[in-house]
């Protein structure tokens, strides 16, 4: 299915989109649904047989796991094929993703680490040189790759970095030294990309091999989950490393280091999904067989409505990943291979959405959380219990929140592109705040349903929504103007917004693309989560947008804004426990998410 328009990134805020603009899980072809099974057959039969031994940390086993999943294809997907890979696309890496999460989180750790940091540096920034020479191998997991960013003293000011690249006399190498710190697959990887500062200032991605003299690896960091993955502290000591072995320029590392950022960021929510997938087919088989006061604890109304907001998490996410991922493999189809600066173009792709990238990696780790923690209150005193897959779950789950920059980070990155592009030219926000601000004192006109659009009055709530967004984002901007970046609490509000936003929008848009095709049970099943879902949208936003408020302006240059924001936000309630209750007994007698 291809994208009849490309929207620009961060768009999503200014206006209505066309369900037919969005790739959905409905979308997949019959080579994506036998990829997605491969995967899965890959995972039962080689890596869950192993899950013991992958946690008591046997040594080897993570790097056979991987040659194993390199020699089927699974470690090429994203690698272009003049390199030896099967180049499906970034949706493709999602399903990798997301089907590899079934093995749990240290195997889920370890493979996206080498198809994605450990790789992709190479695929985007690499010379041809070093795509010829690494890539092939890359891609059979005949080698295996690591990303070297983190330190003591930089973890998410990433270019605050102390490693030091200094060039050799004769100008054919530079010698490396640092330490890196919290390195995924350190203990086994034979290519590590590593940033550096050239004079202690120019900050530069290299692609450096294992056997490297002067390059070391520390012991085994002890983790609190994922304790399967390898993670080990990297030290280099005057590392030689060939000129020829830069990503990209000198001094262009960031751009390296934030684009893979980027994508890593969309892989994890898809890391989640499949998480969150797993975790609610556990809780609802486990619920189905408990006993109490002689019923299945799945008949009690509190344990379905935790089942019915575990999967209609998970079919927003679902909706939010797979149309991020068609918005970037739309783009770079726009592109042509045979330009001069398509390389370029392509890192621009994946730079575009990179606001939705960001809310990809928060939303997606936050509802992991909630679901794994649901998962546990399910299972009761069981699932404090070692021997029930709850723990495991709940332990692997928590790193998400902190991989690939914090949510606390990429929070703040989330309007700060906003606002660069705004000052830039690239998206109109502010003309869009002006016309809210000028339509204040408009009577809005009655939300209305549609014979042709089940979904016409959260639709026009989601608009309103949007409207209040701008209204609260404006009055901040105003008021703090340049400050606004220290406004840490406030940035976060409108992040929130933002995220909401972005989750609500994904799953109507996808709800609408397919509500006349298919099954009619499905169908019936996406309206329930969605409805549920948009319809307690306008609290939330309500609640974000009064904190930003009161945090801006007060007094009566407060009234009138958050009298707006109050009307923009009112809805009459609808039964939620009636639609949780579908949503439940569908997700129930199914004994997974069925989507």
């Amino acid at each position: 299915m291809a994208i009849q328009t490309v929207p620009a990134g961060g768009t999503f805020l200014l206006g209505e989109s066309d369900p037919q603009d969005i790739y959905t899980p409905e979308d997949f072809t019959d080579e994506q649904h036998l990829l997605m099974s491969t995967i899965r057959d890959f995972v039962a039969q080689e890596v869950l047989p192993q899950t013991a031994a992958i946690e008591a940390k046997t040594l080897g086993l993570i790097p056979e796991l991987l040659k194993k999943a390199g020699e089927i294809g699974l470690l090429s997907l994203e690698i272009p094929e003049t390199y030896g890979g099967a180049e499906m696309g970034i949706v493709s890496g999602m399903m990798l993703m997301e089907s590899a999460s079934l093995a749990g989180g240290s195997f889920l750790t370890s493979i996206a680490d080498h198809v994605g940091i450990g790789t992709l540096p190479i695929v985007y920034s690499g010379s041809n040189e070093l795509r010829q020479r690494y890539l092939p191998q890359l891609a059979t997991g005949e080698k295996l790759g690591c990303y070297c960013l983190t330190e003591a003293q930089s973890g998410s000011d990433a270019l605050a970095a102390q490693t030091e690249a200094e060039l050799s006399p004769d100008g054919t190498h530079y010698l490396l030294s640092g330490t890196k710190q919290y390195i995924t697959n350190a203990a086994f990887s034979d290519l590590f990309t590593v940033f550096a500062k050239v004079d202690k200032a120019l900050f530069t991605a290299f692609v450096v091999e294992r056997d490297a003299p002067g390059l070391s690896i520390g012991k085994e960091e002890h983790k609190m989950g994922i304790i399967g993955s390898s993670t080990c502290p990297v030290t280099l000591d005057k590392v030689p490393v060939p000129v020829e072995n830069v990503l990209g320029e000198v001094g262009a590392g960031h751009r390296v280091a934030f684009n893979i950022l980027n994508v890593g960021r969309l892989k994890l929510g898809a890391g989640c999904l499949g998480a969150m997938k797993t975790a609610m087919a556990e809780a609802v088989r486990y619920a189905k067989q408990r006993q109490q006061f002689g019923r299945a604890i799945a008949s009690f109304g509190l344990i379905q409505q935790k089942i019915a907001d575990m999967a209609i998490a998970t079919y927003v996410l679902d909706s939010l990943i797979y149309r991020t991922a068609g918005l970037i493999e739309a783009q770079h189809a726009t592109l042509s291979p045979d330009a001069e600066d398509y390389d370029q173009q392509v890192i621009k792709g994946i730079e575009e959405f990179a606001v939705e990238c960001s809310i990809a990696k928060v939303f997606g780790s936050e509802k992991l959380d909630f679901v794994v923690d649901e998962m546990v209150q399910i299972f009761g005193g069981y699932g404090f219990i070692e021997e029930s897959p709850a723990p495991r779950a709940y332990r692997d789950a928590r790193i998400n929140r902190i991989f690939e920059g914090t949510n606390e980070i990429n929070r703040l990155l989330i309007p700060d592109t906003l606002m660069r592009r705004a000052n830039r030219g690239q998206l109109p926000l502010m003309a869009a705040v002006e016309q809210v601000v000028g339509n204040l004192l408009a009577p809005l006109s009655p939300l209305t349903e549609s014979d042709d659009n089940p979904l016409h009055l959260e639709q026009q709530m989601i608009e309103r929504c949007k409207q209040a967004a701008l209204l609260c984002a404006g009055i901040s901007v105003q008021t703090f103007q340049q400050s606004l970046a220290e406004q840490q609490e406030i940035l976060g509000f409108i992040a929130d917004m933002a995220i909401e936003l972005y989750a609500a929008e994904s799953a109507l848009l996808r709800t609408l693309k397919h509500h006349a095709s298919g099954d009619e049970h499905a169908n019936a099943l996406r309206l329930d989560m969605t409805r549920s879902w948009c319809r307690e949208l306008p609290e939330k936003i309500e609640r974000l947008g009064a904190n930003t408020l009161a945090a801006s302006v007060e007094g009566d240059a407060l009234s009138m804004p958050l009298a707006a924001l109050k009307k923009l936000t009112r809805v009459t309630p609808v039964n939620g426990v009636t639609l949780k209750r579908n949503v439940a007994a569908a997700i129930i007698e199914a004994e997974r998410y069925p989507l």
